[in-house]
């Protein structure tokens, strides 16, 4: 009895990290074309040209951690393209200097991605 209310509350767990993740992508991505401060820090970058694809990835990875909800493939292939998007923005951002704090958000979108495509690829 202990393992399976083990085994619910780490699904549970999962699916609120896979919301989470898929809602702010949305909004990242979203935020790409419509931001100005987005606009602004990827030419702080020195990356203008990789602001839309940038966010079309974002939305794209979204969108397809919802969907993936019905077909669990597609949550794996999607968190596992915003790792490798977060983990290339994180090392923009040490190119670049920025402080741990500026930092950070990369590093954890990073994080958290990769941990959920090896959280389903157990899965599957």
């Amino acid at each position: 009895m202990k393992v399976e209310l083990t085994n619910l509350i780490i699904a549970d767990l999962e699916f609120y990290l896979l919301l989470f993740s898929a809602i702010s992508f949305i909004f990242f991505g979203i935020s790409c074309f419509i931001g100005p401060y987005f606009k602004s820090e990827f030419e702080r970058y020195g990356l203008p040209q990789f602001r839309k694809l940038t966010g079309f990835l974002q939305l794209v990875g979204g969108l397809g951690i919802l969907f993936g909800f019905f077909w669990n493939p597609l949550s794996m292939i999607s968190t596992a393209g915003l790792s490798v998007l977060m983990l290339l923005g994180f090392g923009v951002r040490i190119k670049i200097k920025d402080s741990v704090i500026q930092s950070f958000p990369s590093f954890f979108y990073f994080a958290l991605n990769a941990f959920l495509f090896l959280s389903l690829i157990k899965e599957f």
